[in-house]
């Protein structure tokens, strides 16, 4: 069906093949489900694309510009959904938008679940799901308008989180992989008394991702490293990666009928890390939800982590054939309600690899980016999720409007100039970013820093500053203007923005 709509004094022409018409909104118009097209006529405009999952590439490019997604196919599968990536045509998750160069965007977001896609040219904003139809939200206005009108929208229906991690302290861009307990109940003594809420033990900890028991370097056992936590005074923080398995360990060895298999029967290979392809567990199978609710319980009730930073959890809602057919990003929120569920709801919920659509009403704060790196870009890279400072704060402020929905966290900052690259440009990007989101998260050990750094870190944290939006890129902190501006947008490829 084809017709004209207005939107905030402008006309666009509307064609959709759902039942029923636009229904006036908050902020907008509701449009039926199923698939949508608008005649923009905008013409060659920046379009914003939305990643998919925390890692996924988000910015605005001109729609004659090259689109912006993940060039390599093995980094794709991890970092993005492989299924609807297109190399010649702008695409989007979930929201699109396009500027319309005179300080008002347009704005089409979906309101379901679904695998919904956007995708654009210079005549044509479209939408549509992978499977099933939910409804669209369009909206046309001042950008920070259109999209706090779509996030109360987004609230209404999928839900939202107010929870706040307060200050936290992660293990992984100071030892990697290579904790031990002995290292880490040394950095909890020297945490005592430093203005930090959570002490989070990153990756290298298990067994093998998939088999969550601790290895020989922690002989004392989880349970003794949350209790040494707490006692000095902070929440006990955990990282897992609940919806994916090696292929050596013992779960995909002794339990391959929990795993996700594709159309013919094959493995699906969710993801790259660890030197090796992962495998996805299907969580639509009564045996891996059981197994789900038996991790959580064994980690928070029996440990007493109460802090979760689910890693990898974009692998659950990876394509495949699941029991029943079931769609594969209600199988990831219902795995993830799970998750809540068990753990209660006094349990901080972390996702990075996270979709926001699915995610919200249950996850407490998202990854919004790629990992951060004590390198602001790396010379032998030009992959937008590759681990760098920059393509970290590339993606965040170009997340920034979701914090109505949930924290967002744009991963550590630093304060050691040791193993560091970053001027003093970059670091103080990445702290006004960490002030502006209101999640700050730093991995350098006390014993790393120089009394100077010690003082600063202690006192940025200890720090509330006030934040205020002048526009896309530019905010005050505590009165000082900050603009992301040059670490965004190149000048040499600078158009104008809102």
């Amino acid at each position: 069906m084809a017709l004209l709509i207005e939107l905030a004094g402008h006309t666009f022409a509307l064609e959709h093949d759902g039942p029923g018409s636009p229904l006036a909104a908050d902020g907008g118009l509701i449009l039926p489900p199923g698939r949508v097209a608008l005649l923009h006529g905008l013409g060659d405009v920046p379009f914003y694309r939305h990643g998919y999952n925390s890692w996924s590439p988000c910015g605005w490019r001109r729609l004659s510009e090259p689109p912006l997604r993940i060039a390599n196919p093995q980094r794709r599968v991890t970092a993005d959904d492989d299924a609807w990536d297109d190399p010649s045509r702008h695409h989007s998750s979930a929201v699109a938008a396009l500027d319309a160069g005179d300080g008002n965007v347009l704005l089409l977001g979906a309101l379901g679940l679904g695998v919904p896609r956007l995708s654009a040219d210079r005549d044509t904003l479209a939408g549509w799901y992978e499977t099933g139809g939910q409804p669209w939200f369009a909206a046309y206005g001042p950008e920070d308008e259109v999209f706090a009108a779509y996030t109360r929208q987004l609230a209404q229906r999928l839900g939202s989180s107010g929870r706040r991690a307060g200050n936290v302290w992660c293990s992984w861009y100071a030892y990697y992989e290579t904790i031990t307990e002995q290292q880490l109940a040394k950095d909890v003594d020297d945490l005592r008394g430093l203005p930090f809420d959570v002490v989070q033990v990153d990756d290298g900890w298990e067994r093998l991702v998939g088999d969550w028991e601790p290895n020989h370097k922690f002989p004392s056992g989880m349970k003794a490293l949350a209790e040494r936590i707490t006692d000095a005074g902070m929440t006990a923080g955990l990282w897992l990666a609940p919806f994916i398995a090696l292929p050596g360990s013992d779960l995909a060895r002794q339990h391959p009928e929990m795993l996700l298999r594709d159309g013919r029967g094959e493995l699906v290979v969710a993801g790259h890390n660890w030197g090796t392809g992962y495998h996805a567990l299907d969580l639509s199978r009564p045996a891996t939800r059981d197994h789900l609710a038996e991790l959580t319980h064994r980690v928070v009730h029996e440990w007493g982590f109460k802090y979760l930073k689910l890693d990898f959890v974009n692998a659950g809602a990876a394509p495949g054939a699941r029991e029943g057919g079931a769609e594969r990003e209600q199988s990831y929120r219902d795995a993830l309600m799970l998750i809540r569920q068990v753990a209660g709801d006094d349990v901080y919920l972390l996702g990075s690899g996270a979709m926001l659509l699915p995610s919200l009403g249950v996850l407490d704060g998202m990854r919004s980016g790629p990992d951060v790196a004590p390198m602001w870009q790396n010379y032998a890279s030009d992959d937008p999720s590759d681990a760098m400072a920059r393509n970290a704060v590339v993606n965040t402020v170009h997340r920034l409007w979701q914090q109505p929905l949930a924290e967002v966290d744009p991963d550590v900052i630093y304060f050691r100039s040791r193993l560091n690259l970053l001027t003093e440009q970059q670091l103080a990007w990445l702290r006004d970013l960490a002030d502006i989101c209101g999640f700050r998260a730093v991995s350098d050990p006390p014993s790393w820093l120089s009394p100077t750094e010690l003082e600063d870190m202690t006192g940025y944290l200890a720090a509330r500053p006030e934040i205020r939006r002048l526009g896309r890129y530019r905010y005050t902190v505590d009165g000082r203007e900050t603009d992301f501006g040059p670490a965004i947008t190149p000048a040499a490829q600078a158009y104008p923005i809102s």
